[in-house]
């Protein structure tokens, strides 16, 4: 399933935390904004990592679950693509 994940994070620290978690399971598409290629047991780890990182008082993530017809008609205007599927994964 495709996901985009977003967030708005006010301490610079937890932030950058944040930012590598999430690198780990897709594609920095814009400064806070990541696109992921995952199934549901990656999803479910992600979502852990990022549930023990955030401040749920201050911070805030979302994570939107796009269907394969809504990844069809992704529209970039400017510089970029959506991220697709790999083949192969270097961990």
């Amino acid at each position: 399933m495709f996901y985009l994940v977003s967030y708005d994070i006010p301490d610079d620290r937890r932030r950058t935390r944040l930012a590598k978690i999430i690198k780990d399971f897709g594609d920095r598409v814009q400064y806070s904004v990541f696109e992921c290629n995952l199934d549901g047991n990656l999803l479910d780890e992600m979502i852990a990592r990022i549930e023990k990182t955030v401040d749920q008082d201050e911070d805030s993530v979302r994570v939107y679950a796009l269907c394969a017809a809504c990844e069809r008609v992704i529209r970039i205007i400017g510089t970029g693509e959506v991220t697709k599927d790999r083949d192969v994964y270097i961990l």
